[in-house]
């Protein structure tokens, strides 16, 4: 397969590349060749709806990939965050397609290459989010892709008769279009680095640890999402508790024959019995034997993917972004004990937890001890584990992003790296998470940490050791601070059977059950936090 012949030079001419299933014709934009909408996989309907992928069919002539092409099927956002995440919908079938930013459209050219995985719970996000857009990585020597898959039910659903995990199939297939493909774009297959924020980096640690997926990425970064498996039991309930709104049978064959936008408004109002906060039922990646054989945490902290190099991180008040839209920090202010009781229970731990965090920051509010709680369980002692557990040969990089957001009351919220990662704080969709004004040259610093670990894989600071070094992207030049968490996460450690004890997994060995908290005071029907998932259970971030 070969490029069609194309004036480099002056860029006057469309770029045309071939793909093993057709050609595509895309655009030069600032001196960038962008291909959007270009299939991987066909259409995910009809007979193989709630199907995994197969590929799509090829194509005569020249596929037009000026435009981005078909978003998944996925509900909006509420009001409350709709003002804060743009998530763009472009209406068709054929939704299982991918975008090639790239300087240099042709086969020889063996740049680096990264795959971006977009978070939103898995039932949200898309590809199309002009955060996400390509042209800072392909200005500085990357080829950048960014896939769609499917989401939801259609993605996570978990059926009798139907194979688990489509949605996580998708990105598997995806990965393989670019080994199949991606040189002719001007990219390096054997210099792939995978990246994903939120419920993508929760794919990444699937991916990392499914041994299908070996092979396909030297280098990942999870931001603000640890390697996690969802009980097969909450994921049942989630279909369940749709099968019941929708007077169906909870089976694949059933729900396929329910029209798309019912479906949606249905999985929406189930959904809204959840948080990451408090838990509740959601769609999540499952333990299914084929391509997650095993928890991907218990596989990664075994040993696994020892040859991929890591860059692991959060945000420094992940939960603001929970809390804050609808004015839930203020509730949970209001509850104060009921909450901490909450808490407890959705943390699986006992009272010495808060009160050290108590004790570490005694100027916090309920809400500020809550959220730090819950992040810390969620997001920072996986993520540490995952970096201790790291071969000498491949180690991992640790960073904080803690600028905080010039919108009221978000902080330095979950999500609010991304326009400083793909350097787009320009954009008006990122100025909607962080305001107006947001700092360019912290922009320059991280965008140029992740190109420099996708092209060397070192970001440029110390790799992580005993002495748990973190990359602090903050207010000021970007500085190295040893620990900054380690107090916190010390209390999670002497806590009988935390995580500084070996971690159980539920989908794969049998565990003690823990012990529950004692009750701190009663509480009435009306006001009790919600129930939260077993131990064990994931929950994928928005």
């Amino acid at each position: 397969m070969a490029v069609d012949a194309v004036d480099s030079a002056s860029r006057t001419h469309d770029p045309v590349v071939t793909t093993p299933y057709g050609a595509v014709r895309g655009r030069y934009e600032d001196g960038v060749a962008v291909f959007r909408g270009i299939p991987y996989a066909a259409p995910p309907f009809g007979a193989r709806r709630f199907r995994p992928p197969v590929p799509p069919e090829p194509w005569d002539g020249v596929r037009d990939a000026g435009e981005f092409g078909p978003t998944p099927p996925k509900p909006p956002y509420s009001e409350a965050f709709a003002r804060l995440l743009a998530d763009p919908v472009v209406p068709g079938d054929d939704c299982l397609n991918l975008n090639v930013w790239t300087p240099e459209p042709g086969a020889g050219a063996r740049l680096p290459v990264m795959v971006w995985i977009h978070g939103g719970a898995l039932t949200r996000g898309s590809s199309a989010v002009p955060v996400y857009d390509g042209q800072a990585f392909a200005r500085d020597g990357v080829v950048l892709v960014s896939i769609n898959y499917r989401l939801g039910v259609e993605g996570y659903g978990l059926f009798p008769d139907a194979p688990p995990n489509a949605g996580l199939r998708d990105q598997l297939a995806a990965l393989e279009w670019v080994r199949e493909s991606i040189a002719r774009f001007g990219g390096d297959p054997d210099r792939v680095t995978v990246f994903g924020e939120s419920a993508g980096a929760i794919s990444i640690g699937a991916l990392l640890a499914s041994p299908r997926a070996q092979g396909l990425f030297r280098r990942a970064v999870l931001q603000s999402g640890p390697p996690e498996a969802s009980e097969r039991d909450k994921v049942r309930r989630m279909v369940r508790r749709m099968a019941t709104r929708l007077k169906v049978p909870a089976t694949a064959r059933a729900f396929a024959a329910v029209d798309r936008a019912l479906l949606l408004r249905t999985q929406a109002d189930v959904a809204r019995l959840g948080s990451p906060v408090l838990g509740g039922p959601a769609f999540g990646i499952v333990v299914d034997g084929d391509l997650v054989p095993r928890h991907p945490m218990e596989a990664l902290l075994a040993g696994g993917a020892p040859d991929v190099e890591l860059l692991l991180g959060w945000t420094s008040e992940e939960y603001r972004l929970w809390l804050a839209p609808g004015g839930l920090l203020e509730r949970v202010d209001r509850l104060g004990p009921v909450a901490l009781a909450g808490a407890m229970a959705r943390c699986r731990c006992g009272h010495e937890v808060p009160r050290g965090y108590r004790a570490i920051h005694p100027g916090a509010g309920t809400a500020d001890l809550v959220g730090q709680m819950v992040t810390d369980h969620l997001l920072r002692v996986p993520l540490h584990r995952l970096a201790d557990a790291r071969p000498p040969r491949t180690p991992a990089y640790v960073y904080e992003f803690a600028w905080p957001s010039h919108v009221p009351g978000l902080g330095a919220c979950h999500a609010l790296e991304l326009g400083f990662v793909f350097d787009t704080v320009e954009v008006p969709q990122a100025a909607q998470l962080a305001g107006p004004g947001a700092p360019q040259e912290l922009a320059d610093a991280m965008h140029s940490a992740w190109v420099r670990f996708a092209v060397e894989g070192d970001p440029g600071w110390q790799a992580w050791d005993a002495s748990h070094p973190v990359r602090i992207f903050g207010a000021g030049p970007p500085h190295t601070v040893l620990g900054p968490r380690d107090r916190e996460l010390a209390l999670w450690n002497a806590e009988p059977g935390r995580p500084g004890a070996p971690l159980s997994f539920p989908e794969s060995t049998p565990s003690p059950r823990p012990r529950r908290p004692r009750r701190v005071m009663a509480v009435r029907p009306s006001s009790r936090p919600p129930r939260p998932p077993r131990a064990g259970g994931g929950r994928s971030l928005p």
